[in-house]
This record gives structure tokens, C-alpha cells and sequence, in this order.
């Protein structure tokens, strides 16, 4: 059964201060005003059983550390669907010491390290995913965000690359290789995209985005059309983390730090914790928080 989609609606004012004194203030309306707003995601009650009931399972001494490594990686897994990173975390490094060719709980747990900024073992844990198993895709993924944010974007283009060249109809891969290219020159982002963009799936919401970053479309284009295909709150909510962290992307790009750190906190606030928009919105907004202070310095 489809749930009514409830929608919330406000308004937000920006002010740009200019730095010249003569320069009179300008006050402009943000497409932030037609902004839809995310419940919540709450948290699943058969995940929170699942946790209980592998807690139970793993106090047997009969299991082997085979079924045990898998035990703690699937409830790692778990415990990252609801926002426990630590004890996430935690787990994954059992499951690797208990075996050691766990290659789903080195692309894990290097996760969690790109969040910290522990970038050097982010890149070991990444390696160590796809010296086991080299057809782990979505570990050039996670190895090419790394990099993208551990400051080697150059090689993050290779990684990323590799990504969406395994579906260049998705427009997220797509747009991640394209934040690589951006940050080693924004003409050579900006001529990827263009190159990927005929490929792309044009019944995808998020080519939505591709043509925002592009100009092709602007902003209120994007949020005009985040209904479509939703049918429930839950769809809503999960693709509303995915807008608002590319939209902060996008006024990033613009040096609009007021509206990109308001997005970036909207991603945060729907709580889908296991999306890749999610785990990376609080890392974009320290790294919006140290280049404002570098600049007020």
C-alpha cells in the first residue's frame, strides 16, 4: 500500500555581503524557498531484531571463525544501517581478524576511514578489498572518494572512471567521476560530463542533476521534478538525501557557503544513513567549515 507523501514547504532568505564597503548589500531568494523537506527515515524495527538476534547467535561457541567473521561483518552492516559507526566499525575489524580474506569488511571498513580523514588507511583497506577480490567494483568507488577527498584527485579520476564504466547509463557514477575530473580543472569536469552525458538515462530523476552541473538546468528544474516516480514517504526521504547533497555540491562549486552547508545538513537530516550522500554530507560540511576559517584568517 502507497502512504500519502506530506509535504513541507519554507522559506529562506539569503543575504550576500559584499567585501567592498561602497558596494551596497544585495539580497537574493534562493531556490531553497520551493525546497520539499525529508521526514526522517526511522529506524527499521527488523533491523534492530536482526542485531538482537545476531548478538545471540554469535555468544555460541560452536560456530567457526568463518561463520563468525560473516556474523560480524553482517551485523556491522547492520549496525551502519542505523547510525552506530563505531560499533560498525568494531565489528568489521572482527570479522578481519577472525578471517582475513573478508574482502566486503576491508571495503567497509575503509568507509569509515575516509569519514575520519584517515585517508592513508582508508587506501590500505581499499587495496587490501581488491587484492582479494579484484571484481569488487564498488571498491573503486569508495578508493576513488578517497582519493577525491584525500586531495589526489588524479588518480581518483582513474578509480572513478573505472566505476562508471561498468554503467555509463547511471547518472551517480557519472557524477562522481565528474567531481574528480572537476577538482583537477573544472574545463576538464566539465568536458566529461559533456562526453558521458548522451549516455546517460534520461528517465533517471538524477540526469536531473548531470544537467544542473552542466547548465543545462538549474536548480529549481531539479527540485521541481523530485516527485516524480516517488510512492511512498520512505522513497521520498531516501531520494531527498541524494538531492541535498548534490545540490550542496553544486552551490559549492558556486562558493555559495550559506546554501551548500544548508543542504549538506538537510542530507544529514533524513537520516539514511547506509547512502553514500549520507556518509559523505558531514565531511563536506568540516571541509566548508576550514576553508571558511582559512579565509577569515
Amino acid at each position: 500500500m502507497h502512504r500519502n507523501v506530506s509535504l513541507i514547504f519554507f522559506l529562506l532568505g539569503v543575504v550576500i555581503l559584499s567585501g567592498c564597503a561602497q558596494t551596497p548589500v544585495v539580497t537574493q531568494k534562493s531556490e531553497m524557498g520551493n525546497l520539499l523537506l525529508a521526514e526522517p527515515a526511522p529506524v527499521n524495527p527488523r533491523s534492530e531484531m536482526a542485531i538482537a538476534r545476531y548478538n545471540q547467535i554469535l555468544m555460541s561457541s560452536a560456530l567457526s571463525n568463518e561463520d563468525k567473521a560473516e556474523l560480524h561483518f553482517q551485523r556491522g552492516m547492520l549496525y551502519d544501517s542505523v547510525g552506530l559507526g563505531g560499533l560498525a566499525q568494531f565489528d568489521y575489524n572482527q570479522a578481519i581478524s577472525l578471517k582475513p580474506d573478508l574482502a566486503e569488511a576491508y571495503n567497509s571498513l575503509g568507509i569509515h576511514f575516509v569519514q575520519q580523514n584517515d585517508f592513508i588507511q582508508a587506501y590500505d583497506a581499499f587495496d587490501s578489498t581488491l587484492d582479494i577480490n579484484p571484481d569488487y567494483y564498488y571498491a573503486f568507488l569508495n578508493r576513488g572518494i578517497a582519493l577525491y577527498y584525500g586531495g589526489r584527485s588524479e588518480l581518483a579520476v582513474a578509480d572513478l572512471e573505472k566505476f562508471a564504466q561498468e554503467d555509463n547509463s547511471d547518472p551517480f557514477r557519472a557524477l562522481w567521476a565528474y567531481f574528480a575530473h572537476y577538482a583537477v580543472s573544472p574545463e576538464q569536469g566539465v568536458q566529461f560530463l559533456a562526453s558521458i552525458r548522451p549516455e546517460l538515462d534520461n528517465a533517471h530523476w538524477a540526469t536531473a542533476l548531470a544537467d544542473m552541473f552542466l547548465g543545462t538546468k538549474n536548480e529549481n528544474d531539479v527540485l521541481n521534478s523530485l516527485l516524480d516516480g516517488v510512492k511512498s514517504q520512505r522513497g521520498l526521504t531516501d531520494r531527498l538525501c541524494e538531492a541535498y547533497f548534490y545540490l550542496g555540491k553544486y552551490h559549492m562549486q558556486h562558493d555559495n557557503r550559506g546554501i551548500a552547508s544548508n543542504y549538506f545538513k538537510l542530507a544529514l537530516s533524513t537520516n539514511v544513513f547506509d547512502y553514500v550522500e549520507h556518509r559523505y554530507a558531514r565531511l563536506e560540511l568540516n571541509r566548508l567549515r576550514q576553508r571558511t576559517a582559512s579565509v577569515s584568517e
